[in-house]
């Protein structure tokens, strides 16, 4: 069998991540099983490698992102660092709009990995960074490819193909409830729209925070946002809001619990599987599957693991 790229190597190793049981934190849930989708073991450390790998090898199969072009696109970090990673391993140049408050441990990876990175006003949010992509994009048209993942369907179809499936089989078709937080929504959209074909019971909720002010970094609070063309609110049985306060306290909760150092907004999303556990009939069993985005160590930096 002749040898893979290197660069092929790392985008095969994307996907079919683990899936954890929480034992101590759900502990006096009796009948329910609470489940994270351990997307830190990606490759480039988060969820977003699937969605940016499959945007990356549409663009290239289509002749997007072809010769000369470089891959454009806004990012709160997570997403580009994938396209980071795979422009390293693939031999194209990454330029990033991206808030110049993001942690700094996602701007040392995006500098290791060789990124151009554009820093937007903190004050203007994803919201800054998406704008000032667009400008770049309709500007100079002949220089980019610019990817939108805000906007594009490959981000959700990832999911659909992948996410869902995994989840489906890893739980053996057991799974009642799909937890999610919503920032471009392609992992909410596309795992929801499997697992309703799969099994149309399941209920699926989407998490977002519960002010337009937050501190759980790569979500969006939708009514106060750009919302993403790929958005689709009836697709969600329910929707909560979710206090950064909350997310953070269950952060370092799940660190000294059950020894997951996960990211804040993984944080969130067991808040929120929590939350709706909480509100179900007495003896009623369940198994609920949310998504472990990424690891705490792209939000070491921050003052809450101190507080």
């Amino acid at each position: 069998m002749p040898a893979r790229s290197l660069g092929q190597h790392t985008l095969d190793r994307i996907g079919n991540t683990p899936l954890l049981r929480l034992e101590r934190v759900p502990r006096d849930l009796a009948g329910v099983e609470v489940l994270g989708k351990a997307e830190w073991l990606n490759p480039g450390g988060s969820i977003k490698d699937r969605a940016a790998s499959n945007i990356v090898a549409q663009a290239r199969r289509s002749g997007k992102l072809g010769p000369g072009k470089i891959l454009l696109d806004s990012t709160s970090g997570n997403t580009g660092i994938a396209y980071a990673m795979i422009g390293a391993a693939q031999g194209f140049p990454v330029t990033l709009c991206m808030p110049d408050n993001v942690s700094v441990e996602r701007k040392r990876i995006l500098h290791a990995y060789g990124a151009n990175i554009i820093y937007t006003d903190p004050a203007d949010g994803s919201d800054g960074a998406i704008r000032l992509a667009r400008e770049l994009a309709a500007k100079h048209s002949d220089l980019y490819y610019y990817a939108d993942q805000y906007s594009n369907d490959a981000n959700w179809q990832a999911h659909y193909h992948g996410t869902a499936n995994e989840i489906w089989q890893q739980t053996q078709g057991r799974i009642t409830h799909f937890v999610s937080m919503l920032g471009t929504s392609g992992t909410f959209m596309g795992t929801a729209r499997r697992l309703k074909e799969l099994n149309p019971r399941i209920r699926c909720v989407s998490l977002q925070p519960d002010s337009p002010f937050h501190g759980i970094e790569g979500t969006k609070h939708m009514a106060t946002a750009i919302v993403p063309r790929i958005y689709d609110a009836s697709l969600a049985d329910a929707n909560l809001g979710i206090s950064t306060e909350d997310a953070y306290i269950m952060a370092k909760r799940l660190a000294r619990e059950e020894g997951l150092l996960v990211g804040v907004s993984a944080a969130a999303a067991v808040v929120g599987c929590l939350q709706l556990a909480r509100q179900l009939r007495q003896n009623e069993r369940a198994v609920f599957v949310t998504i472990l985005c990424d690891s705490g160590d792209k939000y070491l930096s921050e003052r809450f693991w101190n507080e």
